[in-house]
């Protein structure tokens, strides 16, 4: 047959993966991203988040319309649209939506894997926050190597948390 090589599991996800990767690249770069909708409300999400949980620690916080946070006494820093998690949340629920399992159990999974996201980057955030009150090149340090090996560590842990127990092979 022409394309046999379809019917391999693994050419499969990975056209599925490009293919969704690609569409996303897409809608973020002329839809998503020119209208700054969904990076403003995320970025608006950590902050407010990171405020009230560093003001529940003690901490006096400043923060601004302009998506800089910080503890008074410090720099602050600003939150990018790189730093708000959306890649990482889009990352995880393609590799969840083009992997093979039940579309009953994906839909929640991926709300929970969002959830997840959003709350270790809101804990990367206020730990940044703290960090950078003692020292700004760990605050640096922590922010380029620390936290994105975190970050990708839990999502992978994510993914082999479905692939183990909610795949077609888990679940069948």
């Amino acid at each position: 047959m022409k394309f046999s090589f379809l019917r391999n599991p693994i050419v499969r996800f990975l056209i599925v993966v490009f293919s969704l990767y690609l569409f996303w690249i897409l809608l973020y770069k002329f839809w998503i991203h020119p209208s700054e909708r969904a990076d403003l409300f995320v970025d608006d999400v950590i902050t407010s988040s990171t405020k009230w949980i560093l003001e529940l620690l003690g901490y006096t916080v400043f923060s601004g319309s302009d998506r800089v946070i910080g503890i008074d006494g410090t720099g602050g820093f600003w939150i990018g649209d790189d730093c708000n998690g959306i890649y990482e949340i889009v990352v995880f629920s393609i590799f969840i939506i083009a992997y093979s399992g039940k579309w009953k159990y994906k839909i929640p999974y991926i709300l929970i894997g969002i959830l997840i996201i959003e709350i270790l980057n809101i804990f990367r955030v206020v730990s940044l926050a703290i960090i950078d009150t003692y020292s700004h090149a760990w605050q640096q340090f922590n922010h380029t190597y620390t936290f994105k090996i975190i970050i990708y560590a839990v999502v992978f842990g994510l993914w082999i948390f479905w692939v183990n127990r909610f795949s077609k092979k888990g679940i069948a």
